[in-house]
């Protein structure tokens, strides 16, 4: 029962032998628009808000904001686009920073990528509620945190499913929110096109005045002030590069595409509002968002007959917003945790974040990200003026790693790329643009969530680098039983007797071939002198992020984990034993592990099964949390399993 509720729930596992799997579980690039951007076209309910509230009376430098706005993307875009070409495996701002500025400059971006992608979760889920609280009754404010936990968690069942699923579930509540948008621009425009060269004028003599009595300086500031204010606008322009893994083939064009409709959407959508607030003379109004203010300046008083359809238009397209803001938290749910495997993968954090489910989703990481999010709504209390400010800083602070990191690539390259002015120049541009919003918004915003994000990413960089430095150490020891593989060959191999299935047989369970392994094969001839015939090597492949990247990866790594194995029988028919081994490709260690072992026994009826841990002098929480407990849950299994199992403790000073 309680397997077919999971299955029911999270869906059934897939079948990594299927050669059309990658092709199913991967995006084209106009449902990759749906499942990366949007949190990109998202960010227009909540960026141009902050930074037209920003200005205040000076509402008229709306024109021009709304043009610094489009810009601004266009060119982030365009410096990303660049980004997918030469790093078409994915990784985004953390390979980035890695590669062109160090892996100190990479674990700084990685750290603020995952605090980003936790603030992007907590952003789209808290923004759209207000949204929906914009219509509904001011009491009902007391359940809105309530319904933003509720709402995290059915997402964190639905990306637990997989990426394609989420997304195709999602996808005509995207297309409804683009409809909506494109119709509110155009008919603020459009109703306000008589009167819009007056507006343009007043706004220009508004410009005017205010240079003349406040000064060019003043003017340029408070504008410079709106336009990092409205930071949060820019937030999820990198999703695509970070997710490239998941698109379909080829990558580069796909992922260049997606980055187009990303890019011109919100810029379209952005600029848009600035500029529909500004035609209607829209002011902040309490407890309502500024897109609510918005529709209803523009659609309150249509009616049809007695029904009043334009309050009809105002609520859905309210509930589009909204909903589609739920489904912007995807890419902190899909990109998050593959930044995660990343790290993992570089022993950064635990590398436990790099193994998928038998679904192919990095559930761990999954779980982290929506664990920190739930905390952050907590901490905030879904406060969006908050949050935006905390996401817009490690956004900003990514953004400018990855330009630099770019922009030093194209000087390094001169000489071999014809190219490179151009593309140092887009660079450049954006360095110092993102820079200047980044330094505007911490220095304006520090006491007022500013410094919270500065504290979170500051400690997750600092235990990265003690996570780090525990792997190094243990990587050494790794080193020091290595030296088992410098033992020569005997240069006359004994006979190696027949194969016996009923005699006494030893099963290790191993990796690839390293000292580990060889240290477990003399451990159990120390412990049972002369006992064992026969040894059988079994071993899990195992399918992580960094392998799923296509079905012909699967099929190398299945045909490497045979080779692997096929050293040990080698070693031991050397040795005068007789060896042979076994092997699957699968995503979970454990229960792969467990039926190999159950087809041994039934070949092998005296078979004793034997794993080996690393144990440490003085045994720490964080030790079992950094390194995965494979062999005394398989041994725990496999007891009540009938089989008998020994863990071989192998030092680690």
């Amino acid at each position: 029962m309680l397997s077919w509720i999971r299955h029911l729930v999270f869906g059934k596992a897939c079948d990594l032998k299927d050669p059309q799997l990658y092709h199913r579980v991967s995006l084209v690039a106009f449902m990759a628009w749906i499942g990366l951007g949007a949190d990109g076209l998202t960010s227009s309910c909540y960026g141009p808000d902050e930074a037209f509230r920003t200005l205040g009376v000076h509402s008229h430098l709306a024109l021009l904001l709304a043009v610094m706005t489009a810009v601004t993307i266009c060119v982030i875009a365009l410096a990303y686009s660049n980004l997918i070409e030469h790093f078409p495996g994915g990784g985004g701002g953390y390979l980035v920073a890695t590669k062109l500025l160090g892996e100190n400059a990479g674990v700084v971006s990685g750290c603020a990528l995952l605090v980003d992608y936790v603030l992007t979760i907590a952003v789209s889920i808290a923004s759209g509620c207000d949204a929906l609280w914009s219509f509904l009754p001011h009491h009902w404010a007391a359940y809105k945190l309530g319904a933003e936990v509720g709402i995290l968690l059915f997402l964190v069942v639905l990306n637990m499913r997989g990426v394609k699923e989420s997304v195709t579930l999602l996808a005509p509540i995207f297309l409804i929110f683009v409809g909506t948008h494109l119709f509110l621009i155009l008919y603020a425009v459009g109703s306000h096109l008589t009167g819009l060269p007056l507006i343009v004028h007043g706004a220009a003599s508004d410009l005017h005045e205010s240079v003349r009595s406040l000064g060019p300086m003043a003017v340029g500031l408070i504008l410079l002030r709106a336009y990092s204010m409205g930071g949060g606008t820019y937030t999820g322009i990198e999703a695509v590069s970070n997710g490239i893994n998941i698109l379909r083939e080829p990558r580069v064009q796909t992922g260049k595409a997606t980055m187009a409709l990303m890019a011109g959407s919100l810029a379209f959508t952005a600029g848009g509002v600035l500029v529909g607030y500004l035609l209607v003379g829209a002011a902040p109004e309490l407890g309502k968002t500024m897109n609510a203010v918005l529709l209803e300046r523009l659609f309150s008083s249509w009616r049809l007959g007695a029904f009043p359809i334009g309050q009809t238009i105002v609520i859905g397209t309210l509930v589009s917003e909204a909903v589609l803001l739920f489904v912007a938290a995807q890419t902190g749910f899909i990109d998050g945790p593959r930044v995660l495997a990343n790290m993992a993968v570089d022993s950064w954090v635990p590398r436990r974040f790099s193994q998928l489910s038998e679904r192919l989703v990095t559930k761990d990481g999954v779980l982290l990200m929506a664990a920190a999010a739930a905390a952050v709504l907590l901490y905030t209390r879904g406060a969006i003026s908050v949050l935006v400010v905390m996401y817009s800083i490690n956004v900003f602070l990514t953004f400018s790693l990855t330009e630099l990191g770019m922009a030093r690539y194209w000087i390094q390259e001169r000489k071999r790329q014809p190219r490179w002015k151009s593309q140092l120049a887009i660079q450049g541009t954006g360095l110092v643009m993102c820079l200047s919003i980044l330094i505007v918004t911490l220095c304006e915003k520090f006491r007022e969530g500013g410094w919270v994000t500065a504290v979170i990413t500051g400690a997750a960089i600092g235990i990265c680098f003690l996570i780090r430095r525990h792997y190094n150490a243990v990587r050494y020891e790794m080193r020091r039983l290595d030296s088992l593989l410098d033992i020569p060959m005997p240069p006359d191999p004994p006979a190696v007797p027949p194969l016996d299935q009923k005699a006494p047989t030893a099963v290790v369970m191993v990796g690839g071939f390293s000292g580990f392994g060889l240290h477990q094969i003399l451990s159990i001839q120390r412990l049972f002198p002369y006992y064992f015939k026969t040894f059988v090597f079994i071993s899990v492949g195992v399918v992580d992020s960094g392998v799923f990247k296509g079905s012909e990866e699967i099929k190398r790594l299945e045909a490497r984990t045979a080779a692997e194995l096929e050293r040990y029988v080698d070693w031991c028919r050397a040795h005068g034993f007789q060896a042979v081994s076994r092997c699957v490709v699968d995503t979970e260690t454990v229960p792969a592990l467990e039926g190999l072992c159950r087809g041994v026994a039934r070949d092998f009826p005296r078979a004793i099964f034997f794993t080996g841990k690393l144990i440490f002098q003085e045994e720490k929480f964080s030790q079992r949390f950094l390194h995965n407990e494979t062999a005394l849950s398989i041994q725990r299994r496999l007891q009540f399993a009938g089989l008998q199992t020994v863990v071989l403790p192998i030092r680690a000073t």
